[in-house]
């Protein structure tokens, strides 16, 4: 008989596999609150700070196994009932519904910006607050932040070109938080031979004998396709070739008397990330819609509901890296190798500062942004120019950032990392949407240009971030790295602007968002009394902003530390 005794088990004390699930991500996440503290007024923040610790709770909790599950359950199209009936449905995993409750009824995520009153808080809510819920859901579950991006977008722009009627028929229902009552929306532009191309649109639109608007043609790519409304990109039998002749329409998916309006879901995509979330193909079979704004104007309307995409993007992408990076950051203080904590060997000291750059520069111009929205929806006619430019920067370089955060955070777990009970495979493989929807990365780098051509941007950039840099206490030094920094990459920027300078749109996209987020960072470590938010600007200047000998083992100039009451350079492993 053997006397070998059973290996422990349950020995949660010492276990060698670290596993942060029911960690709060508000509550640990220090550097939020510093950078709340700074940009939200106080009695806002004290309001909000339950939603935030709860929410926080939730994602690091309930909200990230309901994510697990949803994201290996995904939906399916059912297009028939059991006797027969034509009758298509999306069915939902009932952990996706939860999910959907939780952001769209509970924390009014795509209702805020168009309500007076929500969570308590009386009058309009700053776009900051909805981008922090955010934020802090998408540590958790991405794939939902898509429909809840598209709906806020829909009802802002339905309020901003639709007509009164339009606006007072249908905008109550993207308002409410009764959940069995309120409204979900879409978009559906892109089709098989118009992708970016919105010329290129073949959807017809006519006017029937009762002169209501009809739609028919193919639309090649429908996320959350059964949404209770789209906005639809079509041409109008007489309208021209070109943009000139693209419309918008609002599209119902029920008709006045409750029946289905004339479209199909043709089948949904199998997708590498964003499972939890339906997208599909959509055939207009003379569905009945309303023209939203002025005919031929599509582009110019439905280019404002992109533009909040695009933003909701960079959000998404930075709070995919903030998860990430605080995964690596638990493991490297928990996880002991070779006799040590990993957080203790400088190999993966540097390693964790390079993952952490990308993820505190996406959340800084996260803040930069959604104070610039808030001036501009406010009135401030110079607010516009600066908010034209900042959401494609951070549309293009915070999500390209995510796919490669996202990776190397995975490496730190090691091969526990590569199986999906973990959450590091599926944040791997949502972070790869943000470069592609909403505009490629070419797209939107382009378009960092048109903002410069068109909306004149580039001085309001230049004269926001040097304000910034006249508010900053840093060294001397280091301060008039960031200003040549800032002469720079505008020039560069006005030089790709120009005729023959395409093809360094995303260089020059790049030189601005660095630099812009540089300064950022520095002025918020200055205004907070953060000497490692300030370590974190010289940083990205060094690393990601200036040249740099790769044979060269350099670091911090010196002069850039003088006169400033901060630590090492080193950046200390939050656990």
């Amino acid at each position: 008989m053997s006397t070998r005794t059973a290996a422990p088990t349950g020995n949660t004390t010492a276990h060698p596999v670290p596993d942060r699930h029911g960690q709060n991500l508000f509550t640990t996440d220090t550097e939020l609150h510093k950078l709340l503290a700074l940009y939200l007024p106080p009695e806002l923040l004290q309001h909000m700070q339950p939603h935030f610790e709860r929410l926080g709770a939730l994602a690091g909790g309930r909200l990230d196994e309901l994510a697990q599950v949803a994201d290996h359950n995904p939906p399916t199209l059912q297009l028939r009932t059991r006797t027969g009936i034509d009758d298509q449905k999306v069915i939902k995993h009932a952990a996706y519904v939860e999910m959907e409750r939780l952001a769209l009824s509970e924390f009014g995520l795509a209702a805020m910006s168009h309500r007076e009153e929500t969570l308590g808080w009386k009058g309009k809510m700053p776009p900051l607050v909805k981008y922090v819920l955010t934020y802090l859901f998408v540590q958790a579950e991405f794939g939902l932040c898509c429909p809840v991006s598209m709906t806020d977008s829909l009802a802002r722009t339905l309020k901003k070109f639709g007509s009164p009627e339009l606006v007072e028929r249908f905008l109550p229902r993207f308002q409410s938080l009764d959940f069995d009552t309120l409204a979900q929306g879409a978009m559906f532009m892109t089709e098989q031979a118009a992708g970016s191309d919105i010329a290129a649109t073949v959807t017809r639109a006519w006017q029937d004998e009762a002169g209501q608007w009809r739609l028919s043609g193919d639309k090649w790519f429908c996320s959350n396709p059964d949404a209770d409304f789209a906005m639809v990109l079509a041409r109008a039998d007489d309208a021209p070739a070109g943009m000139k002749g693209v419309s918008l329409f609002l599209l119902p998916k029920r008709l006045d008397d409750g029946s289905a309006n004339h479209y199909r879901i043709l089948r949904l995509k199998d997708k590498m990330g964003t499972r939890s979330m339906a997208s599909g193909e959509i055939r207009l079979e003379g569905a009945v819609a309303y023209l939203v704004g002025e005919a031929g104007r599509g582009f110019q309307q439905m280019a404002d509901m992109v533009n909040n995409s695009r933003l909701s993007n960079g959000v998404r992408a930075a709070g995919l890296m903030r998860r990430a990076v605080a995964e690596a950051e638990y493991i490297a203080s928990e996880r002991r190798a070779f006799g040590k904590r990993l957080a203790d060997m400088p190999l993966m000291q540097r390693q964790l500062t390079k993952l952490r750059l990308p993820a505190e520069q996406a959340r800084t111009m996260v803040f930069q942004t959604a104070l610039a929205l808030a001036r501009s929806d406010g009135g401030d006619k110079t607010a516009y120019p600066l908010l034209r430019i900042l959401t494609p920067l951070i549309k293009f370089r915070a999500c390209r950032d995510a796919r490669k955060v996202t990776g190397d955070a995975m490496e730190v777990r090691g091969g526990c990392g590569y199986i999906e009970e973990w959450a590091d495979p599926r944040l791997v493989r949502d972070a790869h949407l943000g470069s592609i929807w909403e505009g490629t990365s070419n797209i939107v780098a382009l378009d960092v240009l048109r903002a410069v051509k068109r909306e004149n941007s580039l001085p309001a950039l230049q004269d926001h971030f040097s304000m910034l840099l006249d508010q900053t206490v840093v060294a001397p030094a280091f301060a008039a790295a960031l200003r040549d920094a800032l002469v720079r990459a505008a020039a560069l920027a006005d030089r790709a602007s120009q005729d023959g300078g395409e093809p360094m749109a995303r260089q020059a996209a790049s030189a601005l968002y660095h630099t812009c987020s540089a300064i950022a960072m520095a002025w918020e470590g200055s205004r907070a009394g953060s000497a490692q938010r300030i370590q974190w600007a010289q940083l990205v200047l060094l690393h990601r902003v200036l040249p740099r000998d790769p044979l060269n083992a350099d670091g911090v100039p010196e002069s850039w530390n003088t006169d400033i009451a901060a630590a090492p350079a080193k950046v200390a492993v939050v656990a």
